[in-house]
Parts: C-alpha cells; sequence; structure tokens
C-alpha cells in the first residue's frame, strides 16, 4: 500500500531540499483542441428566474475588490498559489475562460459547484427546479432549516456567491433548454433521471459541450464522463517533466545513452526526450527522440551510427506529448461501457452498478419514487424489473446485490458527496482546462463495508423519514445509529484544508450534535492563500482565528453542533490541558495536521490513550488516508515516506547543475544576510552575556560570529539609502563576478583530473563572471532588492525608483578584482567538513575584533535597532521573492543554467506544496466514511480501507489497515498497543521503590530489568556506578525520576511512561512493552 504521507504542510518542516523538478510549462489550446467544436460564447444574464432565463448576481460577485473578473488573463497568484504549482498557469488560464452549469443543488450537485468555484472558473450557473426538502440538510451545506420549502437554487446561491469574487454566479430555475446548456463549456447533471441524461448529452455531444452525469445514492455513487469526439489532453499526469544527465552516447544502429550513475533516469518505454547541451555529436541537439529503456541509467534512442562522436556533457528532458480521446456519448455507451476500476478487490461491482443504476432508473420511472429505505417488498420489486430488465445478468448468486441497492438507494449521506464531488470536480477542471486524464467513461464505487455486520434492526420502520435534517443518513443506518453518532466526543487536530472539510462532513451527519461534542484545536490565523482551499473561511476573516471562524461557520451549518474551539498547539507543552481527563473521555481522534512531527505526537498519544486516529494526507491531486484501530491496525508512526533527498553543499557553493540549486543558493543568501547575520548583530547590541556564549562556540565560530558583527555594525552599516545601493552594486560584483572568477582561477576551463577526464564535465558545469549592465533588468533587480532588504533591516527608508538608484550607481567605486593564489575550494562536501574541521578561533583574535567594535553601550545610545527579517514567501510586496528570483537567475546565468519565472522560483524557494479542494474533499470524504464504520463499532479489519488516490491519472487503490505486528516473550504475545500497567502504590499504602520495581518484573513476569529510562533520562542501568546505582534502589520510583530529570513532575501527570531493557531467565535480551507507572494521587 503506497502511503501517501507527505501533504500540503509537510515539505514546509522539511530541512532537506527537495530536486523535484518545477512545474513544467504547456503550451495553450485552442477550443477545437479541447474536443469543443464551436466556441463557447459568453453567458448574458437576463431578467427573470423559472423561464429558462438566468439571473446574475452583478456586482456582488464575478469581480476582484478591482472590479476583474476571471478570464482576462491575468491571475490571482496570492490567493491561488498553492493551485497553480497543480494546475500549471496556462490551465488555470483556460480555466478562467469555462462556463460551468451544474444542475441539480442538493449534497453533490453543492460539493461540486463549490470546489469548481473555489478552483476559479469564468462562471458557474447553479440550477435546480425543485424545491429544499428538510432531508436535503443532510448533505447541503448551503441550506439550512428556513430554506425549506425555497427553490434549492434561489436559497443557496448567496452563500455560494461568498466563495470566490472572481468567479461570476448565476442561477437557473426552468428547464435546460438547448440554447442554455449550449452557452456552457461543460454541464454536470445530477439527480437527474436516465430520460433526461440522454436529452442533454443529446445536445452537449454534437455542440462540443464537456458532459459529466454524477449521482449518488445510499452508498453508492456513478460517474460518466463525455468530452466530446476529440478531446486532447495536454498532459496525461501531471508529474513534472524528468530530465537526466548524460554521461555518454554510443554510436550504433541502437544507440545506448549512458546516464551519471547517481539518479536513475525515470523514463518509460514510449517516452520522448529532447537533449541540449551534448558535446561532440551535436546532431541530437534539440532533437527529439523515443526512448527504449534498456536498464535504470541507459537507454536506447535508435540509430546513432551516422552521428559525430559523443565528448562530454548534455542532458535528456522528457518531452511531453498530448494525447486525444474520442468519447462516445451517452445513449451508446450505456450499452458498452468501459469502466475505471475503484476498488481491485471489487472487479465486479461495475458492472452491477451499472446495472443497478439502470434499473433504479426504471423503478422511478414506473412508481414515480425511489424504493423506501429498507423495505423488503419494493427491494423484490426492483429485484423484478432488474430479472425483466437484465435477465442475462441477476443470477441467484448476485440477487443479494440488487436487493442492498434498492434498500440503501434512498439514502443522501454527506461524505459520499463529499468524496465523489472532490471527483467530479476535477473532472470539471479537466474538461475546462485540457490538463489531467479524465475518468474514461464510467465510473463506480461504493462504501458497504459502513454498513452494520448484522442488519437486523435495519427495518423499514427504524429507517422511515420523520421529518429530521439526518433523514439520508437514518434512510441507510436507522435511527439508532443516528443517536451514537450524537454522542461521540472527538477531537479534530487542525482547521486547514482537511480540517474544514471534515468540520463541515462531522456537522452535517450530526457528529457529537445529541449529547456528544467536537473539540477542534489550530493556533494559526486565516492568511488569504488559505480561501483557495479552506472554504469555510471568508475574506472578511483574514487574520482570525482557524478554529474559531471554522466552528462558527460549521454552526451555522447545523446549529445543533456542540463543537468547541481552541488556538493551542498540540505537544508536550500543552499536556496540562490535553490531559488525561480529556483524552480519556474522547472516543477518536481525526487529524488534520500540516507537519509529520504534530502527526508522529497525536499519533503517539491515540495509541498511548488506546484510541482511533483518523488519518489523512494531500499533495496536489494526490491524497491518502489511513484509520488506525486501537489493538488492531499498526500507526501511523511504524511506517515512514523515505527522506527527501538533500543537495550536497558543494553543490549549492560552487557546482551547480539545475535551478532548484541556484534557488536553494538564494534562500540561503537571503537568511543568512538578512535574518541571521541581523540577529546576530542584535544579540551583541542587546545581550550583555554575549561575548561568554559566542567565546564558548565550537571550532571559528567565535570569530566568524565576531567578523559578522563587525562587518554589519562597521564595516558595511549604511547610514542612508546611496550606502544601501553601493552595498547592493558591492554584493552584486562579489558574488556573480569575483566569485566566480575565483573559482576558475582554481579550476580552470581546461582543468583536468587525475585520471585525465575534463574537471568540468557531467554534474560539473563551467560558469562564467557575469559583467554589471545597469540596462539589464535582471541586473537591476537584484540591486532594487538587495537594497531594499538591506535598508529594511536597519530601518532606513526605502526606494524603489529605478532611475535613482541608477544614478546613484554611477558613482559607486568597484574595486577590480584579481584571483588569489593559495585559495582553498573544495571539491566534495568531504573536503568542506575537513576544511571546517580545521578551522580554529583564539581568544585573542576575538578580542581584537571586539575592539574594532564599538560597545553595545554606544549602539543603545545612539538607539540603533537592527530588525532581521523573516522569509515570508506570500507578501509579494515585502520584496523577499524579488531579491531570490534575482539572485537565482542571476547564478543561472552564471552556470547556463534555464531560469525560472517567478511563480516557479516562489514555489521552489518557499517549498509551498501543490493543494487543489478536489484531492480535499476527497479525501475529508473518505475520512469520514471510515469515522462510519469506527462508530458502527467494527474490529474486523477487513471492513476499514486505507486508500490512496491520484485525480490526475485518475487512479484509486484501498486496501486493509496493516495488522499491528506481533512480538514475544516467553509465551507472551504483545503489540505497539499493550503496555505493562503498574500501580505505584503497595498494599501498605507506600509507593514502590527502585528496588521493588524491579523485584515486581522478576517475580511477575520472569524478567531482569538491565536498563530503565523515562524520557531522556536514564534511571538505571546495569553499568551504573555501585554507589549511585544502590542509592536510587531506596528511592521511591517518582523521586528517582524528580532526581535524575532534576525537575518535579508536573501536577497533570497522572502516569509516567517507562521504558525497559530486559533479560529473560536465559539471559537473553527480549523486547518487551512500555510501562505505563501510575503514580500515587496527589493532593
Amino acid at each position: 500500500m503506497l502511503q501517501a504521507k507527505r501533504d500540503e504542510s509537510q515539505m514546509s518542516a522539511a530541512d532537506t531540499v527537495s530536486e523535484s523538478a518545477p512545474p513544467n510549462k504547456k503550451r495553450k489550446l485552442t477550443s477545437d483542441e479541447l474536443g469543443l467544436e464551436t466556441p463557447v460564447t459568453t453567458i448574458h444574464p437576463a431578467s427573470a428566474n423559472g423561464t429558462g432565463k438566468m439571473a446574475q448576481n452583478g456586482s456582488t460577485n464575478g469581480a476582484a475588490a478591482n472590479g476583474v473578473e476571471n478570464g482576462n488573463g491575468s491571475i490571482d497568484e496570492g490567493l491561488y498559489s498553492r493551485q497553480l504549482f497543480v494546475l500549471g498557469k496556462e490551465a488555470m488560464e483556460r480555466m478562467q475562460k469555462a462556463n460551468i452549469l451544474i444542475s441539480g443543488l442538493r449534497g453533490l450537485g453543492i460539493e461540486v459547484a463549490k470546489n469548481v468555484i473555489l478552483g476559479g472558473v469564468k462562471g458557474v450557473t447553479l440550477h435546480d427546479q425543485g424545491n429544499v426538502q428538510v432531508s436535503d440538510l443532510s448533505s447541503q451545506f448551503f441550506l439550512t432549516e428556513s430554506d425549506v420549502g425555497k427553490n434549492r437554487a434561489e436559497a443557496c446561491y448567496q452563500r455560494t456567491c461568498e466563495l470566490n469574487n472572481y468567479v461570476n454566479i448565476r442561477k437557473e430555475t426552468g428547464e435546460l433548454t438547448e440554447d442554455l446548456i449550449k452557452k456552457h463549456s461543460v454541464v454536470v447533471l445530477t439527480n437527474s433521471s436516465l430520460e433526461e441524461q440522454k436529452r442533454v448529452n443529446k445536445i452537449t455531444h454534437e455542440n462540443g459541450v464537456a458532459f459529466i452525469v454524477a449521482d449518488i445514492r445510499g452508498l453508492y455513487a456513478q460517474v460518466f464522463n463525455d468530452f466530446g469526439k476529440n478531446f486532447t489532453v495536454v498532459d496525461v499526469t501531471g508529474e513534472p517533466a524528468k530530465s537526466a544527465m548524460v554521461a555518454s552516447i554510443s554510436k550504433e544502429e541502437k544507440g545506448v545513452v549512458a546516464c551519471l550513475d547517481e539518479v536513475r533516469h525515470g523514463f518509460e518505454d514510449g517516452d520522448v526526450v529532447k537533449f541540449t547541451e551534448v558535446v561532440g555529436m551535436n546532431e541530437v541537439n534539440d532533437k527529439e527522440f523515443p526512448v527504449t529503456v534498456i536498464g535504470p541509467y541507459t537507454f536506447s534512442i535508435g540509430d546513432t551510427s551516422g552521428f559525430s562522436d559523443y565528448v562530454k556533457g548534455g542532458v535528456a528532458t522528457q518531452i511531453k506529448k498530448p494525447k486525444v480521446l474520442s468519447f462516445h456519448n451517452l445513449e451508446n455507451s450505456i450499452s458498452e461501457p468501459e469502466h475505471l476500476f475503484t476498488d481491485f478487490a471489487k472487479f465486479e461491482a461495475p458492472e452491477l452498478l451499472h446495472a443497478c443504476y439502470q434499473v433504479l432508473h426504471s423503478f422511478v420511472s414506473k412508481n414515480g419514487r425511489q424504493p423506501a429505505p429498507w423495505s423488503d417488498a419494493d427491494a423484490a420489486t426492483f429485484v423484478a424489473i432488474a430479472r425483466e430488465q437484465f435477465p442475462d445478468k441477476v443470477t441467484d448468486d448476485n440477487a443479494d446485490h440488487y436487493v442492498q441497492f434498492a434498500k440503501i438507494c434512498a439514502g443522501d449521506l454527506n461524505p459520499m458527496s463529499a468524496a465523489i464531488g472532490g471527483v467530479v470536480a476535477q473532472e470539471v477542471m479537466k474538461a475546462s482546462s485540457g490538463k489531467f486524464s479524465p475518468i474514461f467513461q464510467w465510473m463506480y464505487f461504493d462504501a458497504l463495508e459502513c454498513l452494520p455486520e448484522d442488519k437486523s434492526h435495519l427495518t423499514e420502520e427504524n429507517c422511515k423519514p420523520t421529518g429530521s435534517r439526518y433523514d439520508g443518513q437514518v434512510a441507510v443506518f436507522g435511527k439508532d445509529f443516528q443517536k451514537k453518532l450524537g454522542e461521540q466526543r472527538y477531537f479534530v487536530v487542525g482547521a486547514g484544508a482537511i480540517g474544514c472539510e471534515l468540520l463541515k462532513n462531522f456537522a452535517l451527519i450530526g457528529l457529537g450534535c445529541d449529547g456528544g461534542n467536537v473539540t477542534v484545536t489550530d493556533m494559526d490565523m486565516i492568511e488569504r492563500s488559505n480561501l483557495n482551499r479552506q472554504f469555510l473561511f471568508r475574506s472578511w476573516d483574514i487574520q482570525k482565528h482557524k478554529s474559531a471562524t471554522a466552528v462558527a461557520a460549521v454552526k451555522a451549518m447545523n446549529p445543533a453542533s456542540n463543537y468547541t474551539s481552541m488556538e493551542l498547539r498540540v505537544g508536550t507543552e500543552t499536556e496540562n490541558i490535553f490531559n488525561d481527563d480529556f483524552f480519556e473521555a474522547l472516543d477518536g481522534v481525526a487529524n488534520a495536521l500540516d507537519n509529520i512531527e504534530a502527526r508522529t505526537y497525536m499519533d503517539r498519544r491515540c495509541v498511548y490513550y488506546n484510541k482511533p486516529l483518523l488519518e489523512s494526507g494531500t499533495l496536489g491531486t494526490k491524497g491518502n488516508t489511513q484509520v488506525v484501530i486501537p489493538k488492531v491496525t499498526e500507526s501511523y508512526s511504524s511506517s515512514q515516506d523515505p527522506p527527501e533527498k538533500s543537495i550536497p553543499i558543494c553543490t549549492l557553493k560552487n557546482f551547480p547543475n539545475a535551478i532548484e540549486h541556484t534557488l536553494q543558493w538564494a534562500r540561503d543568501l537571503f537568511e543568512g544576510q538578512f535574518t541571521q547575520a541581523p540577529l546576530t548583530a542584535a544579540q551583541y547590541i542587546e545581550d550583555a552575556n554575549f561575548k561568554d556564549k559566542t567565546m564558548a562556540l565550537p571550532g571559528a565560530q567565535p570569530v566568524e560570529t565576531m567578523e559578522t558583527v563587525k562587518r554589519l555594525l562597521v564595516t558595511e552599516r549604511p547610514n542612508e539609502f546611496k550606502d544601501c545601493i553601493a552595498w547592493a552594486r558591492l554584493s552584486w560584483q562579489d558574488l556573480f563576478h569575483n566569485q566566480i572568477s575565483q573559482l576558475l582561477h582554481n579550476f580552470p576551463p581546461d582543468q583536468v583530473t587525475s585520471s585525465g577526464s575534463p574537471f568540468w564535465s557531467g554534474p560539473k558545469k563551467c560558469p562564467k563572471p557575469l559583467i554589471f549592465d545597469p540596462e539589464n533588468s535582471l541586473h537591476m533587480d537584484y540591486i532594487v532588492a538587495a537594497a531594499n532588504l538591506m535598508a529594511e533591516v536597519y530601518g532606513i527608508p526605502k526606494n524603489t525608483d529605478r532611475a535613482y538608484i541608477s544614478e546613484i550607481l554611477t558613482t559607486v567605486n568597484v574595486p577590480k578584482f584579481e584571483p588569489k593564489s593559495g585559495v582553498k575550494i573544495a571539491v566534495t562536501d568531504a573536503e568542506a567538513q575537513s576544511l571546517n574541521e580545521q578551522a580554529a578561533s583564539d581568544s585573542n583574535t576575538v578580542d581584537k575584533l571586539l575592539s574594532d567594535v564599538p560597545s553595545p553601550a554606544d549602539f543603545r545610545k545612539e538607539k540603533l535597532h537592527i530588525t532581521p527579517l523573516e522569509f515570508e514567501k506570500d507578501d509579494d510586496s515585502n520584496g523577499h521573492i524579488d531579491f531570490i528570483v534575482a539572485t537565482s537567475n542571476l547564478r543561472a546565468t552564471n552556470y547556463s543554467i534555464p531560469p525560472a519565472d517567478r511563480l516557479t522560483s516562489k514555489g521552489i524557494a518557499g517549498r509551498i506544496i501543490p493543494a487543489i479542494a478536489t484531492t480535499t474533499s476527497l479525501v475529508a470524504g473518505l475520512v469520514s466514511l471510515e469515522l462510519y464504520k469506527l462508530v458502527q463499532g467494527h474490529t474486523n479489519v477487513e471492513r476499514f480501507k486505507n486508500g490512496f488516490a491520484n485525480l490526475a491519472l485518475p487512479f484509486f487503490a484501498f486496501s486493509e489497515p496493516i495488522q499491528a505486528p506481533k512480538n514475544k516473550y516467553y509465551e507472551t504475545e504483545w503489540t505497539l498497543w499493550d503496555r505493562f500497567e503498574v500501580n505505584a502504590l503497595k498494599d501498605d499504602g507506600t509507593e514502590m521503590t527502585m528496588k521493588d520495581f524491579m523485584d515486581h518484573f522478576k517475580n511477575e513476569h520472569k524478567l531482569e530489568i538491565t536498563m530503565l529510562s523515562q524520557g531522556v533520562s536514564m534511571l538505571y542501568s546495569f553499568f551504573m556506578q555501585k554507589g549511585k546505582r544502590e542509592e536510587r534502589m531506596t528511592m521511591a520510583m517518582s523521586e528517582v525520576v524528580k532526581t535524575v530529570g532534576k525537575k518535579d513532575i508536573e501536577s497533570h501527570v497522572k502516569a509516567l511512561v517507562l521504558e525497559l531493557c530486559c533479560n529473560d531467565e536465559e539471559g537473553e535480551d527480549v523486547e518487551v512493552p512500555y510501562v505505563k507507572y501510575n503514580l500515587p494521587p496527589r493532593t
């Protein structure tokens, strides 16, 4: 089972730098290439509803704050930044020209609409001819009880308008006319009859309009796509183009390309690659070749026998080719369906469900209604229709499937709507942009494992509608289960993208809404970039607390929600709040976290308290879910992703060969110059113990620290903005000319290694120094950004007037640089480490540097304030990304590396995790389905599903959770869920000593403790000094912990976790569980 644990946040916490390629640009498509035979016309508003005309929401929507709506070619990168790294700029631009019609606004329809609107299409038309029923509230989050009786489109229109000010929202309550359909690029039908589906599809197929059918019936789902006869998929997978550095190319009939052996090329048979930078065999440069893979580091490109001899260098880059699909219309496809499998354990399900849905349409057509929930009579009628309609498909072996479908198809479940709403919204985006592979053409999904194993209590009487908002859910699970859901007590950790979706789902299904409760904590504030995915937040919520805002939003959706918000981080520092009493009262935990550390911590807490954990994560179009069941499955921490590959230091400093290297170098330069160095200087001024702390640093760090202080407070200290410009100019000269000249002095372009090979070959690209040109905009970009950041550090007024800056530059004296002999430059990380280890500091040098710097009191007297800058990628006005882009691209120019645009640079340098609302919706829906199973009380691991999905392909895979591995000592089996539980108090009311503790394990478990620890404190070891060991043996256990840890046990702590190393009676090491040592009651 592939565990995609890297999600929207985890890279932000990573210390290493990913070497993944930047999102590649795609060519633009015409309407013909998108499968649109005629151009899509703009929707024009009309005056009335209910007549086939549309009302427009005028000035309240369809325009940004500056009056610009989607479709004008500009993209608000501040809002869409995370999504841009999923779709790319050109796909987003195509989406912003698309008008989408969504018909049917129950739970599924509004989920699709929500995700599409957040995604940023040009316009969305909300269509529904029906009126709100109280049962709609089971899954429709933009309806309230006061809306019952109103038209659905009218009722949810205003709340939908608030989702995205760039999207033009309209409402329609009349029939779907041909004229209306033809004005849209994509039409989505939900809750529609088969007759209506065929009628509308006939119009769309003939007029180049993409068509999608989506339907939810209880625990069943159906999706059908028809994107036309000639639909072009520009990017089949959405993965970055692969590239490999060339080591050699042979001259033969099947020319073999060998790649450098550090990295596998990753190409597949049939891929097309283009070569650049090849020296010698020039015939391959800028040419495309189909690939035949030979091995992980070699591939063939066909006949190269007539080419010149290969000398050195070269890069092979994958060229992504578009793919043309021809879709059948519904009328033809329904009789010969092509299915996308969603669960490989259910191979027969798609064909069965395909028939069930057709039988359902026949049942409704004959009876004017759906089968009643859990009605034996209606189920019998349903099977009879099925036998008549599909005599060859209904057998005694599969008739139960038809019965089950009939009994729950009247249900309306929010988790199903959320999951399928994410899938369908992504299909809308595919149809609008040509990005990613669409479902071809049918997809069915079921979650029957959510039903109880014993269904005897699920009768027609127990599941009939009662006028409750939960009727859609009661129709599937019955009234008793609804009551049980309402009594649950859950802890949701995180109120970001997944957290918002989970809270919405939980409130709609009634979790904790009838005697129970849900607590959510998140310490973050709402930022503008959140609004693209975290749909509970609006523009007026920016800078409010996420958790409080989210709770207020879901209480508006379901007033019965007994939800509490907190603004606390989960961790050891809050265990006095999230203590034993808090966790022991819980029924379960749902993680919606954005980093590995917090996830792992919550996982440990759930294992300790034996609580189920619902875990999930996203990375662009990829999503995963995991359910952790106490005493049954492994925990979240049991498996881990491999670490991100880091960039070698010497590659960053001297030998970059990819834009990722220059961007990381620029980011490190920012941190060093504008964050760490100013922080050191500020500490010199403010910290009275600065010198003592500095002298205590190892190696050459004391000298380096004082050199930094002298540089910032004396040598480079600016007094006015002109000085900042001069500093920036000299900095430019040093970074992009002098350092490169010194490198080439040490290693000339014709340098050879000891083996006679060219030094500048393979991953080492020979650089060239740059000559400053004030007419070059990139050169000036650096000067402007660097000078203004320097001014900000020293509190000097900033200035971005380029004419003024250019004038000052003419007055700056730039010394001529002469490379020096004897300068050591490390070629490998090992050499760099050796040079660092050889460096040392002495107090005389530090004292000399201190004497060159005025005293801290002098600086305080003149009120000098040094402000370290904290890198912030999402504020385009602060100049941080300006500096990164200019610095990286100048460095790239030094090394002949293709530069990166601002968006790509921002994503890599800012370590932005690609994210999109569709995947979030899918993942939260799947998690909520697993919640049903936990509340049902399932313990059979076969009924649970860990899920992995990639909406781009599309691909779905589900597997049983892995059971917890079993360990054994003597004849006792144990898993990570087990522990020794030891009560501190003995029979006489006193606390056991360490000797008592050791004897307890010797007598009760036949185990000899050889080492005993608590946290980072070693309480006992067999190699401990005898006197210390004997002293501790007579002390009470809690006193030992306090003595060794040198601090009191906090008042909220009721038990200690002790780790053991033990020998059995044979003297062999045995692995045993930890000890939960229950402390004596404290007053």
